[in-house]
């Protein structure tokens, strides 16, 4: 059974570069689903990255970022990890992991300066691994007869509901996704505007993930 509740996460594995006086940021983002996950991710960018200066890393895990780490990995005090946990903490992003790898180019960049490379690298870096509402949902077939697929396409075009699938088979077989706290009044809706001429089944429950325009 899925769990009843909505939260923010990363898509997918993603990576991205700046240059900043001359040193290298490279942003590292993966999303996990435990810190024995999470601790593989940074010793594989470890081993990729030996030659780096540092590898600066922050994750959130858990439902409310229950569990948070950060690193900075030589660099002072509080001016790597904690800004990258602290764009984490902003964005209420859950099971993500953010390493960023500096190659230092010469150039130092004094605290402040340092918490704002770390800081734009993350969020950066964000923006490249897609940001998503991950939303608890059931996918509801609706089995109706083909005079009816007309206006019931049209209704759910206009409606917030997605489409999932469609099967043309003996009668037409609509796949949607409906979030889990709608599904009784999507229930009712497709019943009434069918004149109850339909059958409805669930088909999965699951999480429908809407990403978040940056």
């Amino acid at each position: 059974m899925v769990e009843v509740r909505q939260y923010k996460t990363i898509k997918e594995e993603a990576i991205h570069e700046i240059d900043i006086q001359k040193s290298r940021f490279i942003s590292h983002i993966f999303p996990v689903a435990s810190e024995d996950e999470a601790k593989a991710c940074i010793e594989r960018i470890r081993k990729e990255h030996w030659k780096a200066t540092h590898n600066c890393f922050a994750y959130t895990i858990g439902e409310n970022q229950a569990i948070q780490k950060a690193s900075d990995d030589g660099e002072p005090t509080g001016t790597a990890g904690v800004p990258i946990l602290e764009v984490l903490k902003k964005q209420r992003l859950e099971d993500t992991l953010v390493i960023v790898t500096r190659y230092f180019g010469g150039i130092k960049l004094g605290a402040g300066g340092l918490i704002r490379a770390y800081s734009n690298s993350t969020s950066e870096g964000l923006k490249v691994a897609n940001v998503i509402e991950r939303i608890p949902s059931q996918t509801i077939r609706i089995q109706i007869s083909y005079p009816l697929l007309g206006s019931i396409e049209n209704a759910l075009r206009q409606s917030s509901y997605i489409v999932k699938d469609m099967h043309y088979t003996e009668n037409v077989l609509i796949d949607v996704y409906v979030k889990l706290v709608e599904v009784d009044l999507f229930k009712k809706w497709i019943t009434d505007i069918t004149n109850a001429q339909c059958q409805l089944e669930t088909i999965e429950t699951g999480y429908l993930d809407k990403i978040i325009e940056n």
